[in-house]
């Protein structure tokens, strides 16, 4: 590479460049002032040189600038950045994983389509589908994300778009992702993969036949909790269709929260080994305590989704569940009485964050849909932080001596 020549690697052959790499390299395109590291373009606008220019750009007829909504170049850096790190054409991105999510949803699908999702989702992603999409005339269909007969029996003819995390939130559970594409490509419908979880640092959906990978950028992509944003990756006629969308309804980037989570991804592969190894120890340790009914963890080798993310993962994640003998009663107080955990509904953050799904991330759901998405009142969720293992224990065990 010719740093000298700004040309980022554009004359490198990508694919053959480590992750490590990608994280740190892709995407940079140096200014004139010949910088080293990524600026911020804070700018609404852009100026052309002549009305021509102009025309010619908001035409579409040549390359360049227009408006921020639009496109911008820190925003730019951390879109080739990221499909880059997950093997896809091209990316959009927007200000946060639900705006990602909508805007997949209201770019790729119209009145009449038919959606499979996994009953195994971040709520509000349910709300979305069964509150909003349906608004639209979009009929959603929700299966178990594990159980292949159901997405078989779910799956139609007028089927455009399946629909899953994995690893799930908050339960762990893990999607054959290369089975389900088989099953999408077999009625012509979209595969989507939430990748929140793993990341491409430890699972690349795009390899095993998923057509868009989503993210909440918010959570490990940055990182250290400091700002909102999203992603949607794939092929670009796809991800044209998907920009399209957030060019014309707004829910953008911006350059400086671009910039945060494209600095971010320089530690990505690093800190999701830190996050997975420290996530690891803690449920081993969950599993032994007396005062834990179950563990939900894919690196436990009890964990019903094991063996298949052994094959389709570098390793597990940073996330795990688990019920707490009692009910929300005794979850109250255990997570209560911690000091060092962080009490918030964010997870990928350095720091250890505990939370209530049932009455927190999950709580806009029915009584129903909790129980069809296994979400009790004893359920507790730990994001893994990068903090000493010993020291989570011991502020877990401050936490089971109130229970």
């Amino acid at each position: 590479m010719n740093d000298k020549a700004f040309e980022g690697l554009e004359d490198l052959e990508i694919e053959n460049l480590g992750i490590d790499t990608l994280a740190i390299r892709a995407g940079i395109s140096r200014t004139h002032e010949g910088e080293h590291a990524e600026p911020i373009f804070t700018t609404s606008s852009y100026v052309f040189t002549s009305a021509r220019e102009a025309a010619a750009r908001f035409a579409g007829d040549e390359p360049g600038n227009v408006y921020s909504r639009y496109t911008n170049p820190t925003v730019r850096l951390f879109q080739e950045r990221i499909a880059a790190l997950e093997g896809g054409e091209a990316a959009v991105a927007t200000s946060s994983g639900m705006a990602a999510i909508l805007s997949t949803c209201m770019a790729l699908l119209e009145s009449g389509d038919h959606v499979v999702c996994s009953k195994s989702v971040f709520g509000t992603t349910t709300v979305l589908f069964t509150k909003y999409m349906r608004k639209f005339g979009v009929r959603v269909d929700f299966v178990e994300l594990t159980d292949s007969e159901q997405w078989k029996s779910a799956v139609k003819a007028d089927t455009k778009m399946l629909f899953v995390e994995s690893p799930s939130n908050p339960l762990c559970a893990v999607a054959d992702i290369e089975a389900l594409s088989k099953l999408a490509q077999s009625v012509g419908a979209l595969f989507v993969v939430d990748n929140c979880f793993c990341t491409p640092a430890l699972q690349l959906p795009l390899r095993l036949g998923a057509d868009i990978v989503i993210h909440s950028a918010t959570k490990y992509l940055d990182g250290q909790g400091r700002c909102l944003g999203g992603a949607v990756v794939g092929k670009r006629e796809l991800m044209d269709e998907v920009l399209a969308f957030v060019r014309s309804c707004g829910p953008t980037m911006s350059p400086f929260n671009a910039w945060v989570i494209a600095k971010g991804l320089e530690t990505l592969r690093l800190r999701m080994e830190a996050h997975s190894r420290n996530a690891q120890n803690l449920s081993e340790w969950l599993q032994q305590h007396p005062k834990v009914e179950h563990v939900y963890y894919a690196g436990l080798r009890d964990h019903v989704g094991h063996s298949l993310a052994e094959r389709q993962q570098r390793a597990f994640g940073g996330v795990l569940s688990f019920k707490v003998k009692g009910g929300k009663e005794e979850a109250w107080r255990l997570i209560d009485a911690t000091k060092l955990m962080s009490l918030t509904a964010n997870l990928g953050d350095a720091k250890t964050t505990i939370v209530h799904p049932a009455t927190t991330t999950h709580g806009r759901l029915s009584d129903d849909e909790k129980a069809t998405a296994g979400i009790t009142d004893n359920l507790i969720r730990i994001a893994v932080g990068l903090e000493d293992v010993a020291d989570l224990k011991a502020d877990l065990e401050r936490g089971f001596k109130a229970v």
